[in-house]
């Protein structure tokens, strides 16, 4: 967790007055339930212990000055001139959101500026939506301090409104929702189409298991063209089989349906198809047997990723084999892929023989090495009370 007391720091000798408060948006890890969300479908993410963190003051008049700690310079602009284009850089994540709190009923005309300086220590561009942490603590600041009166699920709405319109990355509904509606110990069932979440405790300490984060160090970005492409492959997959979103196609609708898709486009909607499935199969074995029973189910999304969808790289490959080779239960990407990370489900007792294990497979395979880190599930987005 991020202490607060540099972040105000930081916060004075840019803008030379005090912030009036802190909120956190953590990042997330997404259990099982990937390239699901936007076709209507089912995921099953939990909000980690990595996090941004916003701190900010409201202003007398309507400028907008913003800075972070990884890239120099302020940024300047004030609330006439947000709109959902020219906006490029860091800044559009929280600038984004601004101005679709406007979309969701903001009488933006009507509120005084701010300065915001932000934080994180959620790794970019490796799949665990640093983003969406972004997006999630400056939603839930302005939210407090324009006192809008959203509730969480608007609030996730408007970060993904943000992502797609502003920042241009096609991305669906589960990141902001993981970030907004987490609970400690907790993993989110989230429904994407009818935006129902429930919370699914996952007993992983009970169970004497960590989900150690491998990341690979192969950035990616939502918005570039692999990502983009999957979600048009699997809306001609739904147009072809005669249904709104790839959420209405059972297994034996997929079959019975196969001669309507190439080949390319069967695999991708199949990934999906399953996919749900897998999430539904692992909320009932949690349930049933605890987190110990759901290896199986983690390594086959894995290889539908892999196979299916086809957005795994060698790296990720190679660290969901050797985590199972030295100890995991069970291991898979997570994230959008085409790099970023693999989460293992990991005995705590085994958690070092894997962490050597992988950055000894990666040296001798030439790879960067990775980042290695356990992540617990937390509670989602909100003000951090900061005690004298």
């Amino acid at each position: 967790m991020i202490a607060t007391a540099p972040l105000s720091e930081f916060f004075e000798g840019l803008f030379g007055v005090e912030p009036s408060g802190f909120w956190a948006g953590p990042g997330r890890v997404n259990l099982i339930g990937e390239h699901t969300d936007y076709n209507d479908g089912l995921v099953l993410p939990f909000a980690i212990d990595r996090q941004a963190v916003a701190a900010m003051r409201l202003r007398g008049d309507r400028r907008v000055r913003l800075a972070t700690d990884y890239v120099d310079g302020v940024v300047e602009t004030t609330l006439d001139r947000i709109g959902p284009a020219g906006l490029s850089g860091w800044s559009a994540y929280p600038l984004g959101v601004v101005w679709a709190l406007g979309e969701h009923g903001a009488d933006l005309t009507d509120l005084p500026g701010f300065d915001l300086a932000l934080i994180s220590d959620v790794p970019i561009g490796a799949g665990l939506s640093s983003s969406a942490a972004i997006e999630s603590a400056v939603a839930v600041a302005l939210n407090d301090l324009w006192e809008l009166g959203l509730d969480r699920r608007s609030l996730a709405r408007v970060g993904q409104r943000a992502e797609n319109v502003v920042v241009g990355a096609p991305t669906g509904i589960m990141d902001q929702s993981a970030s907004l509606l987490g609970e400690a110990g907790c993993a989110v069932f989230l429904d994407c189409r009818s935006l129902e979440a429930e919370t699914i405790p996952l007993g992983l300490e009970g169970a004497g298991l960590e989900v150690l984060v491998i990341d690979t160090r192969v950035s990616h970005a939502h918005a570039d063209g692999g990502y983009g492409s999957r979600r048009a492959a699997c809306e001609a997959g739904a147009r072809a089989l005669g249904v709104t979103s790839l959420r209405d196609v059972s297994l034996a609708q997929l079959d019975a349906g196969r001669e309507l898709l190439d080949d390319v486009t069967f695999r991708r909607v199949r990934h999906v198809v399953t996919e749900n499935e897998r999430v539904l199969e692992t909320i009932q074995v949690l349930r049933l047997e605890g987190p110990t029973g759901i290896g199986a189910l983690l390594d086959s999304s894995h290889a539908s990723m892999r196979d299916d969808f086809e957005i795994s790289t060698p790296e990720l490959d190679l660290a969901t084999d050797v985590a199972r080779a030295h100890g995991a239960i069970g291991a898979r990407m997570t994230g959008g892929g085409f790099g970023g990370c693999v989460i293992a489900l990991v005995p705590v007792d085994a958690v070092a023989t894997v962490t050597d294990g992988v950055r000894e497979a990666f040296a001798s395979a030439g790879f960067t090495e990775p980042g290695t880190f356990s992540v617990r599930p937390v509670a989602g987005a909100g003000r951090i009370e900061v005690t004298p």
